[in-house]
């Protein structure tokens, strides 16, 4: 069982996540503390679940070898090493590509979830975060590759756990990304191919989730690409916004991101 009462942040340097309540969240994190992700469980990057980006594709989701789109939800495994919390510096691997920095509202389960109907879904989910699924920008979409998606530090999860009774309408969150604070990109949860509900029951339906392992709804088509030198802060609805910081490998200095 993953159960929250309000508001899970893992501060870093804490051994224990703390459960605390809206304001004094967002003192904290107003107080420019750092956070260890607040969930430890599997964490699973949903595909092809925005409407723009599968109406960008066009033809090319009947072309070979598939000749349809999919007809199951497409996912791919975010490892434990990319996992990082709010405030991370994250190593860009190739400046002249960048990261792309994909805001997406991450489901964070409450109870084993195997062959969930649709109107029994939010009896399984514990709440919601804020997930920064990084990519390095690349055309292949049926096939997630490791070196693209799974490098170090590119799921950036929190600053917070919210319990989902904070978030009525998870179907229905601004999107926002900004890189440096100059300028906005904007989406919704809305533009989702399968809502909330529709995607754990259909992804619960051949797999299942236990409780803490978190499902992100999809990055929206087109999100920003951020370089070395750049920060991102990305928000979801009324959730605490997330930080992120892109390094260049030789300031880590020996440390990890």
């Amino acid at each position: 069982m993953f159960a929250l009462a309000d508001h899970l942040l893992h501060p870093e340097g804490e051994a224990l996540p703390r459960d605390v309540d809206a304001p004094t969240a967002a003192a904290l994190l107003a107080g420019g503390m750092a956070c260890r992700p607040p969930v430890c469980g599997a964490v699973y990057g949903t595909l092809l679940n925005d409407r723009d980006a599968v109406a960008a594709l066009g033809d090319e989701m009947h072309a070979a070898p598939y000749k349809a789109p999919p007809k199951a939800p497409v996912l791919y495994l975010k490892p434990r090493n990319t996992l990082a919390g709010h405030r991370a510096r994250v190593v860009v691997p190739d400046d002249a590509l960048g990261v792309q920095v994909g805001a997406s509202l991450g489901i964070v389960i409450g109870r084993t979830a195997t062959r969930v109907s649709v109107d029994r879904v939010f009896d399984h989910v514990a709440g919601y975060t804020l997930v920064a699924d990084l990519s390095v920008p690349h055309q292949s979409v049926y096939r997630p590759s490791v070196r693209f998606r799974a490098r170090d530090g590119f799921c950036v999860i929190g600053p917070a756990v919210v319990a989902a009774r904070h978030v009525p309408a998870p179907d229905n969150l601004p999107i926002n990304v900004s890189i440096n604070q100059a300028g906005t990109f904007t989406a919704s949860t809305a533009a989702s191919v399968r809502n909330v509900a529709q995607l754990l029951a259909d992804v619960t339906d051949f797999m299942t989730l236990a409780a803490g392992d978190v499902i992100t709804l999809g990055v929206p088509h087109d999100s920003p690409v951020a370089h070395i030198g750049d920060t991102a802060t990305l928000s979801i609805g009324n959730m605490p916004p997330l930080t992120v910081s892109f390094i260049g490998a030789e300031q880590l200095n020996g440390d990890q991101p």
